[in-house]
């Protein structure tokens, strides 16, 4: 979703750009010449004349108008979604506020996971509500290393300041191959 915004806003603050550049070319051209017939490159008395004859009761203003009222509420919503979902810390004074990312989490515990022994390898990811770990086992390893590593991740949640604790779900699959 962050990559869309990525995208989207460089997008619109060029659009703002041009239409910004094309006003200032109209009004630079219409104070250079004195009998301001017609725009430079935005025929305006057109579309002035066009825009005098519409209503709103005609067909295409009320279309237009919920056209655009979609796209802004989209745009809102795509803002409000794409915030950072931080995790909240304990706090170590009422006026501090502490948060730590989803990524920082998930290496933390992939560190812990990675160094417990029969880990072949491993891959964690983390929000504010599960943390999910994907363990590969040596293959001598496999049975008991689910309630293993869940232990460890457990271990770590316990010592960290985690305001709220995240659940826990370890899948372990058996890695064929020399250790």
């Amino acid at each position: 979703m962050r990559v869309l915004l990525r995208v989207l806003a460089p997008l619109l603050a060029l659009a703002l750009a041009a239409a910004g550049v094309l006003l200032v070319i109209e009004v630079v051209a219409a104070w250079v010449r004195t009998p301001a017939t017609s725009g430079l490159l935005v025929p305006w008395p057109d579309w002035r004349v066009s825009l005098e004859a519409l209503t709103w009761a005609d067909v295409p203003v009320p279309g237009i108008a919920i056209g655009v009222a979609v796209v802004g509420l989209l745009l809102v919503l795509l803002g409000l979604l794409a915030r950072r979902h931080d995790i909240a810390l304990t706090s170590p004074a009422p006026e501090v506020t502490v948060t730590t990312s989803p990524r920082v989490l998930a290496r933390l515990v992939g560190r812990r996971v990675r160094a417990a022994d029969g880990v072949a390898a491993a891959s964690v990811t983390a929000t504010g509500r599960k943390v999910s770990v994907g363990a590969q086992a040596w293959n001598d390893a496999a049975p008991e290393l689910r309630s293993s590593v869940a232990c460890t991740v457990d271990t770590l949640l316990d010592e960290l300041p985690l305001a709220r604790r995240p659940r826990v779900a370890v899948t372990v699959q058996q890695r064929k191959g020399p250790r």
